[in-house]
């Protein structure tokens, strides 16, 4: 019997250049490797640029997503890496730590493909991390992709950002009346 039918969406294309950096944590080099490789050649169809970094675990890869935000100018992220479950609960708190951390980049606006595997043994991160099997590198760089794009199509707006009004100090009113 097959597995279920997924909807692969096509990828995007891009009027601007589209740069992607990939943040991996090579803890198991062989999973991460083949991770890796199907995001980059995600990003490549896309006619996007990539760049990489390593870091040492799962649980820094926001932290990377979060300084390159801020201090560079890249497009979206792919975050990749493995946790696979062992004997005590820091399985559980990489796990939900990294994800909640990306997620909460995410909300405030940045473009990140989660490809983080969690799995219970190294036979599932393998064929997970396969691009000829289910490729969640690729699928990450992808969701990454989709994101850079609703982003610059929603950031064509001229909607202002923030306060649009002065903010007076306390006992100031430049003739303003306050409530």
């Amino acid at each position: 019997m097959a597995g279920p039918s997924h909807y692969i969406m096509p990828l995007p294309t891009f009027e601007k250049p589209v740069k992607i950096l990939i943040v991996a944590s090579p803890y198991y080099k062989d999973i991460s490797d083949n991770q890796i490789a199907g995001a980059k050649a995600e990003i490549e169809k896309a006619g996007a640029t990539w760049d990489i970094v390593e870091v040492p675990g799962a649980l820094e890869i926001p932290t990377a997503i979060g300084i390159a935000e801020r201090m560079s100018n890249f497009d979206g992220y792919v975050a990749l890496g493995c946790v696979i479950r062992g004997e005590t609960t820091h399985y559980d708190t990489v796990c939900n730590d990294s994800s909640r951390a990306i997620q909460l980049l995410g909300l405030q606006g940045v473009c990140i493909g989660n490809g983080i595997l969690t799995v219970e043994n190294r036979t599932q991160a393998e064929v997970r991390a396969d691009p000829a099997q289910m490729n969640k590198g690729g699928g990450a760089a992808a969701a990454a992709l989709h994101l850079v794009a609703l982003a610059r199509k929603w950031g064509q707006s001229e909607k202002p950002v923030g306060f649009t009004q002065e903010i007076l100090l306390a006992g100031q009113t430049d003739g303003k009346t306050n409530a």
